[in-house]
């Protein structure tokens, strides 16, 4: 990965670059922002560039034999820790069980979210964990010495994932580490992260991605149809993955829709019955993807009371959206969207309170059936 293929994000990659040149590399960095502004491709562009043998004032240099191997995520210097599942075929997985499938994912694009990667591994319903057994792995490891390079890379995916036994056992590797040793924290949650781990990391804070980026590099994207790519950059409102969703909505987006659709309509007509069954299925389809679905239900009723009042360059929707609300859209009104709101805001807080998902799910499509018609 090459500072050049980060999309936008000039600002970080000055700052990391100066820091390689002036010889002041943080041993623990903690890369924070929202989804898809960049951060896992920053960390692999980063790490390349330390361990290039000629790298230039801008970037790797893309032909020495370290770049080559970064350029397969086969350094023997490089190592990754991301979210899994306890896989019934695999006896305490870690993250190098993975590696296979984590190495194709993003070899093809190291823009993608957790829902995303957990689909790629098969997890099912599972929520994706760091577990405690993870922390071994990580001692293990960066207590070899350097094979190629000066610095071993550590890059974790999503740090806020590790729990809390692995947190802790983390926070005294970073508090004494080894020598020559580099920690790459990856964060959509900074505060997630336990205190201890955040005051010992050096924070770089992601900020959204410019539009004008997000387009030049839609724009490089073989293939591409100029005309959507305007649509594109305002629905990304700075994030790339969401741009890239637009172009190409995931299953994960497509079954929310579906299931936000299924809700509303026997709520509309008032079928308790496949309103129990509806219940019934989303509270099988795992916590993360329950509280997707809440935050999912909770930007859609927002963007059809936008649409509703024909202010569509406030509205972020995609094309399904779009078409869908043609007809929703008056169903969503003053009187209503902030009691929709409310319900969806309580169903991710008692999702991620480890409430009853049948009970909650229920409880919230009932309510529904009287607020679909104020």
């Amino acid at each position: 990965m090459f500072f050049k293929d980060v999309v936008g994000q000039n600002e970080i990659k000055k700052r990391l670059i100066r820091s390689v040149q002036e010889q002041r590399i943080s041993h623990a960095q903690l890369f924070a922002g929202q989804s898809g502004t960049g951060k896992l491709a920053m960390a692999l562009a980063y790490a390349q560039y330390i361990s290039c043998r000629n790298r230039t004032d801008e970037d790797s240099c893309g032909v020495c034999p370290s770049c080559h191997k970064y350029q397969k995520l086969a350094h023997p210097d490089l190592h990754f820790v991301f979210p899994i599942f306890n896989a019934k075929n695999l006896n305490k997985p870690v993250s190098d069980d993975f590696l296979p499938q984590w190495r194709e994912k993003v070899l093809k694009s190291p823009y993608f979210g957790l829902g995303e990667w957990l689909q790629h591994i098969d997890a099912g319903n599972a929520q994706g964990e760091i577990y405690e057994r993870e922390s071994e792995s990580i001692l293990r490891k960066l207590n070899l010495k350097s094979f190629e390079s000066e610095f071993k890379v550590m890059i974790i995916w999503l740090a806020d994932r590790m729990n809390v036994a692995c947190s802790n056992k983390l926070l005294k590797m970073i508090e004494e580490p080894p020598s020559k040793t580099l920690f790459l924290l990856i964060t959509e949650n900074e505060e997630d992260l336990i205190g201890t781990i955040r005051s010992r990391s050096q924070l770089v804070k992601f900020p959204f991605i410019e539009a004008g980026e997000i387009e030049n590099a839609l724009l490089k994207i073989e293939g591409i149809d100029p005309e959507i790519v305007p649509d594109a950059v305002h629905l990304a409102s700075g994030s790339y993955i969401r741009a890239l969703s637009y172009l190409n909505p995931g299953e994960d987006e497509r079954f929310y829709l579906l299931k936000f659709q299924e809700m509303m309509r026997f709520a509309y007509a008032r079928k308790v019955s496949e309103l129990i069954t509806w219940a019934d299925e989303m509270a099988g389809i795992g916590r993360d993807k329950q509280k997707a679905f809440f935050a999912a239900s909770l930007r859609l009723v927002r963007e059809y009371f936008i649409s509703n009042l024909k202010r569509e360059e406030l509205s972020y929707m995609n094309r399904e959206e779009k078409e869908w609300g043609q007809k929703f859209a008056p169903f969503i009104n003053e009187r209503n969207i902030v009691p929709f709101a409310k319900e969806f805001e309580l169903g991710i807080q008692h999702i991620g309170m480890n409430g009853n998902p049948r009970i909650v799910f229920l409880d919230t499509a009932l309510r529904m059936v009287r607020l679909i018609k104020r």
